[in-house]
């Protein structure tokens, strides 16, 4: 097992990086929790990795309860919450029991979100199932449901007691969904270590391949990445929490302009940091050549690289309310070089219309 510390006093926490181990989850719980009780909220996809943590859970000595979701984006929602609570105060739960999420984003998000708003708040465990999950949403404490109208517009910070992640579990993955969490590899790479972008860029083969190392390894130097820049800007107050938002600003646009599951988020995220790397490329900010190894990059995982043909003035409202954006002023994450990003609140709207519409434009010539 490796192990990462995310350092932040109090509310510090580890993530334990194994494979083919879920039956270890339990003894980490019971370390770190003082409970009796647990509650694991599971993707229905992906209910035999959830049975194994449920049965460790229940030789380290937790009486488990269960709650299997259907999957997509949909379950990000109050409605869905609202269903939890109502398992949560027939167990009956109180402030030590523990709240389990094992899958994707989408449902570390939403039992986070209960975890964190049930009783002013319940421990929470993470058991990330998807390559995405692993090394973005299940690190840092973020935890979110959807509005109609903005995604992840209804949140809190609610630090986890610690991470556990099983390689092992990506050999069950979907395709799609794993070059999904490719898209935010390659973010770290953009946005805070140039190496690990050249290292992306030589082992294209190995990662399609799901080869266990390689698989290791990205998902640790993403995880460091990551809790360094939580440990520094837990609640994004500095701005240099923002930079893990490369890309978001349009991605989020996308997601919603798609109907919540119509694009993957690593998809959305793939030709938003294309949209992001153009519109830093016309600002002067970087040369070609740096969107250009971004695009082959994305490109080798079959991802996105440009948005479909959606109305721009609704993606212009969207990115409006995004989480960034100042008295309805857009800001953006933009490199200044390979590994190296920056905020910029100065961008005039006409910029960012101008690079999605000739996004478009060549979306259509592609297909011509």
């Amino acid at each position: 097992m490796n192990s990462l510390r995310v350092h932040l006093a109090e509310r510090s926490y580890d993530i334990a990086v194994t494979r083919d181990d879920l039956a270890g989850v339990g003894a980490f719980a019971r370390a770190r929790c003082p409970g009796t009780g647990a509650f694991v909220i599971a993707d229905e996809k992906v209910a035999a990795h959830a049975v194994r943590v449920e049965q460790s859970l229940e030789t380290a000595g937790f009486h488990v309860a269960a709650a299997r979701r259907p999957s997509g984006e949909g379950q990000k929602s109050l409605h869905a919450a609202a269903e939890l609570y109502d398992h949560l105060i027939d167990l009956p739960a109180d402030r030590r029991t523990l709240i389990v999420a094992v899958g994707g984003g989408v449902m570390g998000d939403l039992a986070g979100f209960v975890a964190a708003t049930y009783a002013r708040g319940l421990p929470l465990l993470m058991v990330p199932t998807t390559l995405l999950a692993m090394v973005d949403s299940a690190v840092g404490g973020k935890v979110a449901v959807n509005h109609p109208r903005a995604k992840n517009m209804i949140g809190v910070f609610h630090q986890p007691i610690g991470v556990w992640i099983d390689t092992a579990t990506l050999v069950t993955l979907a395709d799609r969904e794993y070059r999904s969490g490719l898209a935010e590899i390659v973010k770290y790479g953009v946005i805070l270590d140039a190496d690990f972008f050249t290292y992306l860029e030589t082992h294209v083969a190995a990662i399609l391949e799901r080869e266990p190392a390689v698989v290791e390894h990205m998902v640790l130097r993403s995880c460091a990445l990551k809790a360094d820049v939580v440990a520094k800007d837990e609640r994004e107050e500095t701005g240099l929490r923002a930079v893990l938002n490369y890309g978001h600003t349009f991605a989020h646009a996308f997601e919603t302009a798609a109907g919540y599951g119509g694009w993957l988020h690593g998809e959305a995220v793939s030709a938003g940091i294309v949209c992001a790397s153009r519109l830093a490329q016309r600002r002067g900010l970087i040369p070609s050549d740096i969107t250009e190894r971004q695009i082959r990059l994305l490109e080798a995982f079959s991802l996105p690289i440009i948005p479909e043909s959606w109305d721009v003035d609704a993606l212009l409202a969207t990115m409006r309310t995004d989480k960034k954006s100042v008295a309805g002023r857009m800001r953006f994450i933009l490199p200044r070089r390979l590994g190296e990003v920056a905020l910029f609140d100065d961008v005039p709207e006409e910029e960012v219309r101008q690079v999605l519409q000739d996004a478009m434009g060549e979306g259509v010539r592609s297909e011509e």
